[in-house]
């Protein structure tokens, strides 16, 4: 396989863990603070260096909100701010994160 060949596949691999389970940066993210979108959005961005672009994270977020892993919250400001809706972890999202980084860590092992 030419060099080409290699950073194809490296680049795929990448992608896979991690633009397409984005989910479990998020909840990584969420397990210290309840945030807003647009935080998690930067977040990932920022920590994980993952260019998924923020329409994405929004469309994973309510995903993620159907599915029981995170839950929606409002928080009211005074006057000056309209209230924000604010993500955090769920009791099923623990447990899925907790599963998920048990699932990498085996590969991990697996392929020694």
């Amino acid at each position: 396989m030419g060099g080409g060949g290699l950073k194809l596949s490296v680049k795929r691999l990448n992608d896979k863990l991690t633009k397409e389970n984005l989910w479990i940066y998020i909840l990584a993210e969420l397990v210290k603070r309840p945030m807003y979108a647009y935080e998690v959005a930067k977040a990932v961005k920022q920590k994980y260096m993952i260019p998924a672009a923020t329409v994405t994270t929004y469309v994973v977020l309510y995903k993620m909100k159907r599915e029981g892993l995170i839950e929606k919250k409002e928080k009211s400001f005074p006057l000056s701010r309209p209230a924000r809706k604010y993500y955090g972890i769920t009791e099923k999202g623990l447990r899925a994160l907790e599963e998920g980084k048990r699932l990498l860590r085996q590969t991990l092992d697996v392929l020694g």
